[in-house]
């Protein structure tokens, strides 16, 4: 069963195509569950998410869909919400969704993601970054308003890897992720970018897989090309780490699912 949880429409200001082309693609690439989860609005970085005036646009957008291909395609609303210190609206993590993806995309404000900003990278120890980008996955574990979080391990996007062991820098985000009950997806996009792997790497997934954490799948698309791109590749990687399960959510409430 093909599960993708993750992924962008044109609101967001960096996606291109329509929601009823991902929605085609979706189901040519045999996909059972597919879920958008646009970049939440908030007070900073408007560039590169919806305005909070097309909260209604986007929320009504999805659930025509959802009603119009409900025969062919479970469809599932939810956001991407950004956490980051005085701008997180929990507004938005109140909304009627399905579930809600916390990530980490800013260090200090700075957009470490953002190829435009590639060049500070040099203000930074690498261990000291990872460090820092794993204590805001910790935080955002236990803030408890997110379900799923979003590219474990996104900070290694330009391919800039720690000296230190990634177990032992993730170990306490790891562990919150734990009790906070949320949901690892397993993120093909990095596959697309300088890293060349999946989000998070081997390593950590073998320690989710210690940890008995639950895993989806998603394929984070912004075109319509990179719809459920990849997504058995991951499935076979996390099969080989041991997992059989995976997990999507309606209405806030998780099912759990054979791959």
């Amino acid at each position: 069963m093909l599960i993708d949880l993750h992924n962008h429409t044109t609101l967001c200001n960096h996606a291109s195509g329509t929601t009823k082309e991902y929605i085609q693609q979706a189901i040519k690439q045999n996909i059972k569950v597919y879920g958008f989860s646009d970049h939440a609005p908030m007070d900073f970085d408007p560039k590169y998410r919806m305005k909070y005036q097309e909260i209604d646009i986007y929320e009504d957008m999805v659930l025509s869909l959802a009603n119009e291909y409900k025969n062919e395609i479970d469809i599932k609303l939810a956001y991407e919400v950004d956490f980051i210190d005085k701008y997180t609206n929990e507004d938005i993590t109140k909304r009627d969704v399905d579930y809600l993806i916390g990530s980490v995309h800013f260090i200090n404000e700075w957009g470490f993601d953002n190829p435009t900003f590639i060049g500070k990278y040099k203000n930074y120890d690498i261990d000291e970054l990872y460090s820092l980008y794993f204590l805001a996955i910790e935080n955002m574990a236990k803030s408890n308003l997110f379900h799923i979080v979003g590219h474990l391990d996104l900070i290694k996007v330009f391919n800039k890897r720690p000296s230190k062991d990634i177990r032992l820098l993730a170990k306490n985000a790891i562990k919150a992720i734990k009790k906070s009950n949320m949901v690892v997806e397993i993120n093909t996009a990095g596959f697309r970018k300088p890293i060349c792997e999946q989000y998070p790497c081997i390593n950590l997934l073998s320690l989710i897989y210690e940890e008995n954490i639950n895993i989806t799948f998603s394929s984070d698309a912004h075109r319509i090309e990179d719809v459920g791109k990849d997504l058995i590749k991951v499935q076979n990687i996390a099969k080989d780490i041991g997992f059989s399960k995976c997990a999507y959510f309606s209405k806030k409430d998780i099912v759990l699912v054979d791959f």
